[in-house]
């Protein structure tokens, strides 16, 4: 709770100081204020906090994806300096919109009551609407915006819709109290529990990008600004599937039977539908968008194999995939800045003048592919072992043919920069310290694929 606190304080500083017109400051004092939060939400850990009669739980689940989400902010604010370079204005808007989602997303980590849940989904996604069209004079971030902002107030009125009907059959909102009503009412659910479960899932697979209510993700990740995009791709996400993973856990594990189906399909579905999408896509952002949509569906195969360590498993596929797709953004900005393009050719011969930065996008693209012995790899082989051990076996035969298929569009950008004669005649290109921050998320990916245990027995 301190972390959210202390968040939304340096959102308000950082919006005094662009009212100020003082742009150098912006960017020291995120870092420092998102620095502070990550240690303060880390000072939690073990205590298993319940805040303003459990509206919110700050517990070892929520504090590990906390700290997920804030790391994950702190890196996309450190590749912003490159990507804004050629902005003259202040950004204090753009800063401080970024740090009011990610107060949103901390809040969907450990809501105990749905009021919260929505309070958060929507502190997130009306940052988000705004964030996706904040390059208002391009046609591409007009259009991202006002798609995103449509069909996302269409997903929230169903979740919003389906909160009401689980409160109207359980006579409560807290996750606690409705798990008690579903233990005791399992062998004869109210059909009205039962639509409202259905809605509230609805709501949730479009805040994640899952299939069948993937259709906004393409064309918002492709229009909003590449930085934003990072951000929705990562934070987004990672918030969303956590959300859906607590309230699942928390008030619906006993009646697994009347969602579980439904929610197989979808995962089959998104798996299929993200990864045959991507495979023909030559545009790299758009592949990003059709993989990150893939990704949602093997993340919901944590949720539908609930049980002791899922929790874990989920948290350690979450950070693999907010690193490596940090990563393959950040090349994607170097490079799109040069060419003027996201099309697979930009990347021709990159490794030749560029070693570091396609080095650092050949790590990330392996590790999305879940290649050995990347943390990409380990967090699916997890993943998969989970499921298997809950009697899902053909879901992660759908998920390991969905992994073969991606192999070859993760590989299309690594052939094109070393096998491919370069574009360009010269290196991009990007500052030492940028360099820095590539190699380290590249490390990071290599040797967290070495002790995967670690982060699984976390939570």
């Amino acid at each position: 709770m301190y972390a959210i606190i202390t968040i939304s304080i340096v959102a308000i500083i950082v919006l005094f100081f662009g009212a100020i017109q003082k742009k150098r400051p912006l960017l020291p004092i995120v870092y420092v204020g998102l620095t502070l939060a990550f240690i303060l939400n880390l000072l939690e850990w073990n205590k298993s906090i319940h805040y303003y009669n459990e509206m919110y739980i700050a517990d070892n689940f929520s504090i590990a994806f906390n700290a997920v989400l804030i790391f994950t902010t702190l890196l996309v604010f450190i590749f912003a300096p490159v990507y804004y370079k050629p902005v003259k204005r202040p950004l204090e808007d753009i800063y401080a919109l970024i740090l009011f989602a990610l107060v949103g997303s901390l809040t969907m980590t450990g809501f105990g009551n749905l009021l919260m849940l929505f309070v958060g989904i929507e502190t997130l996604s009306l940052s988000l609407y705004i964030l996706a069209g904040s390059k208002k004079f391009d046609p591409n971030s007009n259009e991202a915006a006002m798609k995103y902002f449509l069909t996302g107030s269409f997903a929230s009125g169903f979740l919003l819709f389906g909160i009401a009907l689980l409160y109207g059959a359980s006579g409560s909102l807290n996750l606690e109290e409705i798990k008690q009503y579903v233990i005791l009412h399992q062998h004869n659910m109210p059909g009205m529990l039962n639509i409202g479960l259905l809605l509230v899932a609805i709501g949730m697979t479009f805040k994640i990008g899952a299939a069948p209510f993937h259709f906004w993700a393409p064309d918002v990740y492709e229009g909003s600004p590449t930085l934003i995009t990072t951000f929705m791709a990562t934070v987004g996400k990672v918030a969303a599937i956590a959300a859906f993973f607590r309230l699942m856990n928390s008030s619906f594990g006993e009646v697994e039977s009347i969602w579980k189906i439904t929610l197989t399909i979808f995962a089959i579905a998104t798996i299929l539908i993200g990864n045959l999408s991507a495979f023909y896509q030559d545009n790299v952002k758009r592949m990003f968008a059709y993989s990150g949509i893939a990704h949602a569906g093997y993340m919901l195969i944590a949720i539908i194999a609930l049980k002791q360590d899922a929790a874990g498993v989920l948290l350690l596929y979450s950070i693999s995939y907010t690193i490596a797709t940090i990563t393959a953004f950040a090349v994607l900005i170097l490079v799109r800045e040069e060419t003027g393009t996201f099309s697979i050719k930009a990347f021709n011969g990159l490794a030749k003048h560029n070693p570091t930065e396609a080095f650092a996008m050949t790590i990330a693209m392996l590790s999305l592919a879940g290649i050995p012995p990347l943390v990409g790899f380990a967090a699916k082989y997890n993943l998969f072992i989970s499921a298997i051990e809950q009697g899902n076996l053909l879901l992660v035969i759908v998920a390991i043919v969905g992994s073969m298929i991606s192999v070859y569009f993760y590989i299309r950008p690594i052939v094109a920069m070393y096998a491919n004669q370069p574009s360009a005649t010269s290196a991009i290109d990007s500052s030492s310290n940028y360099k820095k921050q590539i190699i380290l998320a590249a490390v990071l990916m290599i040797l967290l694929g070495l002790i995967p245990g670690v982060i699984i027995n976390l939570i």
